[in-house]
């Protein structure tokens, strides 16, 4: 795993950095609640709730590529937390069959009461990414995973959807 890091960047620096939720491609996004905009990352009226165990799976396209520099992800305060989360790149329509491979980087998490707690990524392995997969594999001992955030720091480069396929 990789260890989290709490930066200390003023509120305006923060919003700034965590834009790439602008870039998401909204369409294909099948989970839209907890990709928000850095000022509403603390509403907790949307969330994302496992069915019945502690898996979760996102899977992110981007209508840019993007540098993923950085990533948060909010839970409760309690047992639902997760407590592992594994990124795949570029791996379109992924299932859950599919996070049987080797991910691209696994953090263990912690319980971020703060809501600025981010996971610095690899950012040689995270560079020209046009879908990201997000496996949420653990969480501290509830009966579901619940996420009321995402967050999503790095950059883009202006790249027109069709040019992938």
């Amino acid at each position: 795993g990789r260890t989290a890091v709490s930066q200390g960047h003023s509120l305006e620096q923060r919003s700034l950095a965590y834009q790439l939720y602008l870039r998401l491609y909204l369409e294909q996004l099948q989970c839209l609640g907890i990709f928000k905009p850095w000022e509403e990352r603390t509403d907790r009226s949307k969330f994302v709730e496992s069915d019945a165990d502690e898996e979760l799976q996102f899977n992110i396209p981007f209508t840019s590529n993007v540098k993923l520099k950085g990533i948060i992800i909010m839970g409760e305060k309690d047992d639902s937390h997760p407590s592992e989360m594994r990124l795949y790149k570029n791996i379109r329509q992924m299932s859950f069959d599919d996070t049987e491979r080797e991910p691209d980087q696994t953090f263990s998490l912690n319980r971020d009461i703060t809501r600025e707690l981010e996971y610095a990524t690899k950012i040689s392995q995270f560079s020209n990414v046009y879908h990201l997969s997000i496996h949420i594999s653990k969480y501290f001992g509830a009966d579901i995973t619940k996420i009321f955030y995402n967050g999503l720091r790095g950059e883009w480069t202006e790249l027109c959807w069709q040019e992938r396929n």
